[in-house]
C-alpha cells in the first residue's frame, strides 16, 4: 500500500511538473532553419555567375555576405527568444519614432544602390529603414491595441489604429521610393486590426474601396497611355502597370524582367533542369538573386520545388497560428499575428509578382532572397514568436 501510494504521488508530481514546463516550438525553428539553408543554396546558385563577373571572380560574394547576415540574425533571434516579450512593450512607441527618424535620415545620408536610395550605412553595415519600420509597427500596434481595449471597437478607435501606419507608409513610399514595403506595413496593420476588431463590415468596405481605387488607377493609366504613349505621362509606376498588362510590348523596358521570369518558370517544367542548371541567371535575368529568385527555383527545381517551398511557408504560417492561439495574453498574440502577417503578405506578393499576377513592385522572398537587413529583422521577428511560445505552458496546449 505504501509503495503504491508513493508511486501515485511521484506520478502526480511528474504531471504537475510537466504542466509547469514552458513550450518551445521546435517545429517552427526547424522550418525557419530549413528555409535559411535552402535560401543560401539557391542564393549561391542564382548569384554565382553574376558575382564572378563583377566581383573579381569571387562567385561566393553574395553568399558570404548573406551568410554573415544570417549568422548575425540567428544570434539576435536566440537573444530575443530568451528575453520575456513584455520587456519590448516599453520600447514600442520609441521604436515607432525611431523608425520615422531613420527614414528621414535617408534624405541627407541615404546610400543609393541599383537606382534606389533606400539604405543607411552605420559602421560599415547597410541598414534598410523600411525593415526597421515593419518591426516597429508590429510592436507599436500590439501595444496600442492592448491599451485601447474595447475602445478599438468604436469608429474613432478603429480609425486611430488604421491611421498610425499611414505617415510611415507615406514616407517609405515617397522618401525611399519603396511602394512594396509601404504596402506590407499597411497590410500588417490591417491584419492586426482585423483579428482585434469583431466588426468585419468595416474590413469588407475597406477592401471594396481598395479594389476600386486600384481598378480606377489602372483604367486611368491605360487611357493616358492610349492618348499619349510616353513614359512621362504615366510615370515609372504607370509603366510597370502597362508592362504587367502586356509584358511583350515592353520587352525592352519595364517588362523585360517579368518576361525573363516567365521564361524561367515555363522552361522548368515539372521537375526542373536541375540545381545550378538555370539559363536565365546567366546574364538574362537582372539581379536574379533578389526579387526574382523564385523564378530560378522554378527553373532549376521545377513545379515540384516551387510547390514544396510554398508548402514550407504554409507550415510556417500554421505554426505561427498555433502559437498565437495559445499565447498567454493579447499582446503576445498580436505580436505573433503581426509577424505572421508580415511574412505571409510578403510571400504572397513575391510569388504574385514573379508569376505576373500583379505589377512588378520589387518584393523579396522571405529568408531566401538576397538582403542582409531583411533576413536580420525577419529572424528578430521569429525570436519574438519563440519568446511568446516560451510563455505558453504545456497544460494550455
Amino acid at each position: 500500500m505504501i509503495v503504491a501510494q508513493r508511486g501515485r504521488t511521484n506520478n502526480l508530481r511528474r504531471v504537475r511538473s510537466r504542466q509547469q514546463e514552458s513550450f518551445f516550438d521546435y517545429s517552427l525553428l526547424f522550418i525557419v532553419l530549413f528555409l535559411l539553408a535552402f535560401g543560401l543554396v539557391m542564393l549561391y546558385s542564382a548569384s554565382a555567375y553574376d558575382a564572378s563577373l563583377h566581383y573579381n571572380g569571387d562567385s561566393a560574394y553574395f553568399l558570404k555576405r548573406q551568410a554573415a547576415s544570417t549568422v548575425l540574425g540567428m544570434a539576435a533571434m536566440i537573444v530575443v527568444a530568451n528575453i520575456p516579450y513584455h520587456f519590448w512593450e516599453r520600447f514600442a512607441f520609441l521604436g515607432y519614432a525611431a523608425s520615422i527618424v531613420l527614414i528621414l535620415l535617408i534624405i541627407p545620408f541615404g546610400v543609393e544602390a541599383n537606382g534606389a536610395k533606400r539604405w543607411l550605412r552605420v559602421f560599415g553595415i547597410s541598414i534598410q529603414p523600411a525593415e526597421v519600420a515593419k518591426l516597429a509597427m508590429i510592436l507599436c500596434l500590439a501595444s496600442l491595441i492592448c491599451r485601447m481595449g474595447r475602445g478599438i471597437r468604436t469608429r474613432k478607435g478603429f480609425l486611430v489604429v488604421l491611421g498610425i501606419p499611414v505617415p510611415v507608409c507615406l514616407m517609405v513610399w515617397q522618401i525611399t521610393e519603396n511602394m512594396s514595403s509601404a504596402i506590407i506595413i499597411f497590410g500588417i496593420a490591417v491584419l492586426m486590426l482585423f483579428v482585434s476588431c469583431p466588426d468585419y463590415k468595416r474590413f469588407i468596405l475597406l477592401g471594396i474601396a481598395g479594389i476600386a481605387v486600384c481598378a480606377l488607377a489602372v483604367f486611368v493609366i491605360v487611357k493616358l497611355s492610349e492618348s499619349e504613349a510616353t513614359s512621362a505621362v504615366v510615370g515609372v509606376r504607370g509603366s510597370r502597370i502597362l508592362a504587367w498588362l502586356d509584358p511583350e510590348a515592353y520587352a525592352s523596358g519595364k517588362g523585360f524582367q517579368t518576361l525573363q521570369a516567365l521564361y524561367a518558370i515555363g522552361s522548368g517544367g515539372i521537375l526542373g533542369k536541375g540545381l545550378g542548371h538555370s539559363m536565365q541567371k546567366l546574364g538574362f535575368m537582372p539581379e536574379a538573386q533578389n526579387d526574382m529568385i523564385f523564378s530560378i527555383i522554378c527553373e532549376e527545381l521545377g513545379l515540384f520545388g516551387a510547390i514544396s517551398i510554398i508548402l514550407m511557408f504554409i507550415l510556417l504560417i500554421w505554426r505561427f497560428m498555433v502559437v498565437a492561439n495559445n499565447a498567454p495574453d493579447l499582446f503576445g498574440a498580436l505580436l505573433v499575428v503581426g509577424v505572421m502577417g508580415h511574412i505571409a503578405i510578403q510571400v504572397i506578393l513575391n510569388v504574385a509578382v514573379v508569376t505576373n499576377t500583379i505589377p512588378n513592385t520589387g518584393i523579396s522572398l522571405p529568408f531566401i532572397s538576397y538582403g542582409g537587413s531583411s533576413v536580420l529583422f525577419l529572424l528578430v521577428e521569429v525570436g519574438f514568436v519563440l519568446s511568446v511560445g516560451r510563455g505558453i505552458k504545456l497544460k494550455d496546449l
